[in-house]
């Protein structure tokens, strides 16, 4: 309240009160919006609340630990400050969505003729899931507020996971993750940005205390410290993001695990306080909480785009995601899959002929192995070539 002297009356100006009630009432109006909506949480912050995310994503650049995702170096002003994304931003409200799985995905990793898909790409898409309900959140706030608005789910250049922690959702965990005491490691996030001035949360502090339960569970070594993740060596990145053949020192570690992986997730103590999703396109369909391998392996490009049709799986493609099918059928050591092996070392895709010689380098006897080695004299692609001599090498 400011008061000030006219015409020798005082005169009271009340602006900056009708500013509070205004931040007040907008603050209150996102939060219940977002609840009607069916997030789990609602929190805000402000743009300048990451001060040391750009140091922290250079070094993470730096270090290469992106590996091939090259986006990530070319957004990196961008991800790295909000107000660089956009000047105008003052509030960020950042809104989280839980799709905790009803057990613990881990169990799948001892049926090796089935196949692990990573919880969150078990049903539909959630940046369609989210963008929907943020769209609509947005077009009702900006008429409410009379302000601009941003809506953001992942795929754009922010730091959603900082932003997340210092709006009070939760910390980023020794595993780069979001954890919440209230939904563990099982939240997605979406954020809204925005010219409004709104009341911010208080930041969330590190409940990891002396932990590693998610650096001891990753198969590959991919945390060369606490809060530090080298992609390059993540089964998540392997084999999602990453294009070709995967390092022969990586396969025998994927297992089955066919699209992402969740063991630093699930080995989370903070899950004990987790619940099970309740929006139902993000429950697990049946036909992808333990799909069989022999059946993905005979998946064509049609049938594949059917079949995980609404799912993030589609967007890596056919040959990519039949890659990995064969790595986990090679891990197997099932010999009814060597039928499909052998049709598939001779798929139009050479990263699926290359994988699926390694698979039955592991799958065959030597000497059913070697006879079948004859064909290699067909390939003309070289690294198909390369991924025969390897087996050879070792099957002599």
């Amino acid at each position: 309240m400011r008061i000030s002297i006219s015409d020798g009356r005082r005169v009271i100006d009340r602006s900056a009160d009708k500013q509070q009630k205004r931040r007040e009432t907008l603050t209150a109006f996102v939060r219940s919006e977002a609840e009607k909506l069916g997030f789990d949480l609602c929190r805000i912050t402000v743009p300048t609340a990451i001060p040391q995310a750009p140091a922290r994503l250079a070094d993470f650049l730096a270090a290469d630990f992106h590996g091939t995702m090259d986006w990530m170096a070319e957004t990196q002003a961008r991800r790295a400050d909000p107000k660089v994304l956009w000047d105008q931003v003052r509030s960020i409200v950042v809104f989280g969505l839980n799709y905790g799985p009803d057990e613990d995905p881990r169990g799948i990793l001892g049926k090796p003729d089935k196949a692990a898909i990573s919880v969150y790409a078990r049903n539909r898409d959630y940046h369609d899931v989210i963008k929907g309900r943020l769209k609509e959140i947005a077009t009702r706030f900006a008429a409410r507020a009379e302000e601009d608005v941003k809506v953001f789910v992942d795929t754009a250049p922010v730091m959603e996971k900082p932003l997340a922690e210092a709006a009070g959702l939760g910390w980023q965990g020794k595993h780069t993750n979001l954890v919440s005491r209230s939904h563990g490691s099982w939240l997605f996030l979406g954020s809204l940005f925005t010219t409004a001035d709104l009341i911010a949360d208080a930041p969330e502090i590190d409940h990891c205390g002396s932990c590693r339960a998610c650096l001891d569970a990753c198969p590959t070594a991919a945390f060369p410290s606490p809060y530090k993740l080298d992609a390059r060596r993540c089964i998540s990145y392997l084999t999602i993001e990453h294009k070709g053949p995967i390092a022969h020192e990586f396969r025998p570690l994927i297992g089955n695990r066919i699209y992402g992986c969740d063991d630093c997730l699930a080995a989370c103590p903070w899950n004990k306080f987790a619940s099970s999703a309740s929006e139902m396109k993000l429950i697990a369909r049946e036909d992808l909480k333990e799909p069989s391998i022999v059946f993905l392996l005979t998946l064509d490009d049609p049938t594949f785009r059917t079949f995980f049709s609404g799912s993030p799986v589609k967007r890596i493609g056919r040959d990519r995601f039949v890659r990995n099918v064969l790595i986990a059928a090679g891990n197997s050591g099932d010999p009814n899959f060597v039928g499909q092996c052998r049709i598939l070392a001779a798929d139009p895709s050479p990263v699926v002929r290359g994988m699926a010689v390694w698979a039955l380098s592991r799958l065959l006897s030597s000497g059913d192995f070697l006879e079948f080695a004859a064909k290699a004299a067909q390939e003309a692609d070289p690294e198909v070539i390369s991924e025969w001599q390897a087996a050879g090498a070792t099957r002599r």
